[in-house]
């Protein structure tokens, strides 16, 4: 055999003696390989990855598309949501923007349920606009200054609230000086074109008073007796609620009898003293209904679809047109049909009734959801604090705002009968407005009172966002930052 012959046979032997690594080509087939050695056998070759075009990197043509993750999507919005809704600033913000955004709406919807009634009594078009407008002016500003005052001023100031109240109150029952209007003794002459119903500061004056006794009594532990529980919390009550009656006010009444089943609901009142005090006001209230033609045709009207031949039920008849007319998107801001006469109190009790004529059901449920964030806020409010008169006083200023829009808002659509209650913030009335915008700004304070959102409000004023900034920015030697 030749030399040349030789060094190959030599050659080729010394190279199958070298193991060789497995890979994909090599493998037997119908024999999978194990990741590691497919990646071992891909290292060992030599073998290279396809060079990836240009402009198919980040963001290029041939980029693959992100992932979206675990539930996507839907969940992921959600999960935004709940993480945003769970931040210490939501209630605060949340009780701010409802009620300014009630209030406003409430402007709007006032001055154009009201033209008609003020050019009825030889007024300007803006009459009941611009008395609407002053008050909510005079409510933003007790809203602020509720808002920035502290806990424990808003107690000191319980007690003198509700002396004022009850003093106000006696006096609308003095002859020459309570004014009637519509049947109920509840006013008061301020001179000019205003007046003052003193029983609609009774309900601030009852949630205040009622939220330091039951918070002084639960720091001695006195709540579970029944009889620190009562009294004299339900006297106090009743006095409230045996003045506002002799004006005849049934609507009132009951804003206030809600608070205080609202009170000592909170106040962990058992079920049998609860359900006592309650049946004891229902009969108390069926009494009264009993014994007045007027309450007691306001009961019949309930569910009514046209009034009756003699006139009866006109305004809860008129009430359901001007919702039915409304459709979707309403007939136009101003055009409504029923505020030229045909619909009793279109700008106070049935001004629920113009905004759905002429916004529609988008308007209506617009209204109902901004309560329904107003109200599940407050409700957020007084079972995060720790502070037991927080808990109280925003649990009975939630119920407050709540119970009367229902009253309200059930009356209109006939599932209720007419209390005769303005819908909170949003009705004419600068007696309703004045405290329910000073009660909002309670609920503010309280929201600001929270350890955290306290945290995060400091962390928004411009001087510790520049200290923070100032801390974390380290200065390098050179001098640049």
């Amino acid at each position: 055999m030749p030399a040349d012959e030789r060094f190959a046979v030599r050659r080729d032997r010394a190279r199958a003696s070298v193991p060789r690594p497995l890979t994909a080509a090599s493998a037997p087939s119908g024999v999978p390989l194990p990741d590691g050695l497919a990646l071992r056998g891909r290292l060992a070759t030599g073998a290279r990855r396809p060079e990836t075009p240009r402009g198919s990197g980040r963001g290029g043509p041939g980029s693959r598309p992100p992932r979206t993750g675990r539930g996507g999507g839907p969940r992921r919005t959600y999960e935004r949501a709940r993480r945003a809704w769970d931040r210490p600033l939501t209630a605060y913000y949340v009780i701010l923007g409802s009620s300014l955004l009630i209030t406003v709406l409430g402007l709007v919807m006032v001055y154009s349920a009201s033209m008609i009634k003020a050019l009825d009594i030889s007024k300007p078009s803006t009459y009941f606009f611009g008395k609407q407008f002053l008050a909510a002016v005079i409510g933003g500003a007790l809203m602020f200054v509720a808002a920035r005052m502290p806990v424990k001023l808003h107690r000191a100031l319980a007690y003198p609230i509700l002396m004022v109240t009850v003093f106000l109150m006696v006096l609308v029952q003095v002859p020459g000086i309570g004014m009637s209007v519509n049947g109920n003794q509840n006013w008061l002459y301020l001179g000019g074109p205003f007046q003052l119903q003193p029983s609609e500061f009774g309900k601030l004056a009852l949630i205040l008073w009622g939220a330091d006794l039951l918070a002084r009594k639960q720091d001695k532990r006195l709540l579970t007796q029944w009889k620190h529980m009562l009294v004299p919390l339900v006297p106090v009550a009743f006095m409230l609620l045996g003045l506002i009656m002799l004006g005849g006010d049934m609507g009132t009444a009951i804003i206030l009898t809600a608070i205080l089943f609202g009170l000592l609901w909170l106040a962990g009142a058992p079920t049998r003293l609860f359900a006592g005090v309650l049946g004891a006001a229902a009969a108390i209230a069926f009494l009264l209904i009993r014994t007045s033609p007027n309450r007691m045709s306001r009961l019949a009207c309930m569910g009514v679809s046209e009034p009756d031949p003699e006139g009866g039920c006109w305004q809860a008849a008129h009430g359901i047109y001007a919702l039915a007319s409304g459709g979707w998107f309403g007939s136009g801001l101003g055009a409504s049909v029923e505020k030229w006469g045909q619909l009793p109190e279109p700008h106070t009790d049935f001004i629920f009734a113009i905004t759905g004529e002429e916004l529609g059901l988008a308007g209506t449920l617009s209204v109902l959801a901004l309560f329904a964030a107003l109200g599940y806020a407050g409700i957020r409010v007084a079972g995060r604090t720790e502070d037991p008169f927080v808990r109280f006083a925003a649990g009975g200023v939630t119920t407050w705002i709540t119970a009367q829009a229902v009253i309200n808002i059930g009356a209109v659509l006939g599932l209720l009968p007419i209390a005769g209650v303005p819908l909170p913030l949003f009705s004419y009335g600068g007696s309703a407005l004045l405290p329910t915008m000073f009660a909002v700004g309670l609920m503010i304070a309280f929201a600001r009172e929270d350890p955290a959102a306290k945290a995060a409000l400091a962390m928004r004023k411009p001087g510790v966002r520049w200290k923070t900034m100032r801390r974390r920015v380290k200065k390098r030697p050179s001098g640049e930052r």
